[in-house]
């Protein structure tokens, strides 16, 4: 997998988020490309870019403005050049219904914000490791909310 270059994109509209998530990135020993944006709408842009190399693994928001993460991801999945994107929700909200209404809209993978960068790093470098084959095939509500 280290050989092979892993295609990320985080859509975040926390500026400290997306620099943090960034430096978390860069520790993490694998090669890989990461696009920032700024909203669900900036991101959607750029997936339905003629020609774009889509992402192996798209970091979600839920909370953003113009277009929030839930909109995202459901145009994700009603878009049939989309639809088998690999998304992890990646937000501070732990609520139930927010947890429950993403999995039944299809997203991959529900990883809360960690408070600490070792705590982020440790937690993006494990959801990068993760076999995103079993993760996509074998959806299940007790593997859906990440934890470590």
């Amino acid at each position: 997998m280290s050989d092979m270059l892993l295609n990320i994109a985080l859509a975040d509209d926390d500026e400290d988020d997306r620099m943090l998530f960034s430096e978390a990135i860069e520790e993490i020993d694998m090669r890989t490309k990461l696009s920032l944006f700024n909203h669900g709408q900036e991101l959607m842009d750029y997936l339905t870019l003629p020609n774009v190399v889509l992402p192996n693994l798209i970091f979600l928001d839920l909370n953003m403005p113009i277009k929030n993460g839930k909109q995202c991801l459901k145009e994700i999945r009603n878009n049939p050049n989309l639809k088998d994107l690999c998304v992890a929700i990646y937000s501070t909200s732990s609520s139930e219904k927010d947890i429950e209404d993403t999995f039944l809209n299809g997203a991959n993978i529900y990883v809360n914000k960690p408070n600490n960068f070792s705590k982020l790093r440790e937690v993006v470098e494990k959801v990068l490791q993760l076999n995103w084959q079993y993760h996509t095939s074998n959806l299940n509500k007790d593997t859906f909310l990440f934890r470590i």
